[in-house]
């Protein structure tokens, strides 16, 4: 059984897009994608540099066109399960069929500029721990008033909060943690400093009609796989300011029976997590069109 991932902020990289716009017919469709939504795709994606692509405005859409356009050059396939890590989790809902293309182009548009918009009413900011104890780290965090943004699992923990609060914890690290790594995002998401993110997300929710996932669709909230469309959509709007619970997807694809587990572009932290948390869980990041026969190969094998 095969899951389609699709990663979060942080995993864009200066030019990352370039190869996959060489594919026949990517460039016209993330032409068409970029004049939809008022930005240019391709640009960012292609000649921006770090400090461009960082840009919560920018990053999240950028990240969606990738993942839906590393998965449409896979061809035809059918998933066992689909899900992302933050706003990866649009790209699932739009993989799963809850919404299609446009609609996850527009709502992570508006998602990117709300996000933008309560990060700039506060210097925030996330950062990586590794290593540690979950119930060591997570009180230290909140004693430092810090909040646990992601529970990655295969001892992985991003905290948020102020700057201030930040440097705090770089100075006195929780027990075990070996070390506390600034991310390169611009605010501290899924936390209570998105809150006004929320309600913007959830006025343009409106105009959505979403439709029910057509294969397992694994929530961040609390790793449960959702039938309803209507739910997804509730769930992209509120978690925007709650805490993304990777180990408890990975705890629901065990419990699926996975067996391979295929990133999406740009790949490589999930399968990271993956490699520690699911031992003899095949994994393959798809970073560049030259992985596309591996993961061609992949599918075929596990797919259903």
């Amino acid at each position: 059984m095969l899951v389609l991932v699709a990663p979060g902020q942080g995993s864009q990289t200066p030019g990352f897009l370039t190869e996959w716009l060489e594919l026949p017919g990517a460039a016209d469709r993330v032409a068409a994608w970029s004049d939809a939504i008022g930005l240019d795709l391709a640009h960012y994606g292609t000649k921006a540099d770090a400090d461009e692509i960082r840009d919560t405005a920018v990053a999240q859409p950028l990240l969606v066109a990738a993942g839906l356009l590393s998965a449409s050059a896979l061809g035809d396939i059918a998933p066992g399960a689909v899900a992302g890590h933050s706003v990866g989790e649009i790209t699932a809902a739009a993989l799963s069929g809850v919404l299609d293309d446009a609609a996850a182009l527009s709502l992570v548009r508006k998602r990117g500029l709300a996000m933008a918009d309560a990060a700039a009413i506060t210097e925030t900011g996330m950062a990586a721990l590794l290593g540690g104890d979950p119930e060591v780290t997570v009180p230290h965090l909140e004693k430092l008033g810090l909040t646990p943004a992601n529970i990655n699992g295969g001892g992985q923990i991003v905290a948020a909060g102020t700057m201030e609060q930040i440097a705090a914890l770089e100075a006195d690290k929780p027990e075990g943690v070996r070390r506390v790594v600034p991310l390169k995002v611009a605010g501290a998401f899924h936390t209570h400093h998105m809150g006004p993110a929320v309600e913007t997300l959830a006025e343009a929710a409106k105009a959505l009609a979403p439709a029910d996932p057509k294969v397992a669709y694994v929530s961040n909230k609390d790793g449960r796989a959702v039938a309803s469309g209507a739910e997804v959509l509730e769930r992209l709007v509120g978690q925007v300011a709650n805490p993304v619970r990777w180990d408890l997807c990975m705890e629901t694809f065990k419990d699926l029976g996975v067996t391979a587990l295929l990133e999406l572009c740009p790949g490589g932290t999930l399968t990271g997590l993956a490699k520690r948390a699911l031992p003899g869980v095949t994994t393959l990041a798809l970073k560049t069109p030259a992985d596309l026969d591996a993961a061609r190969e992949l599918v075929a094998e596990h797919a259903a």
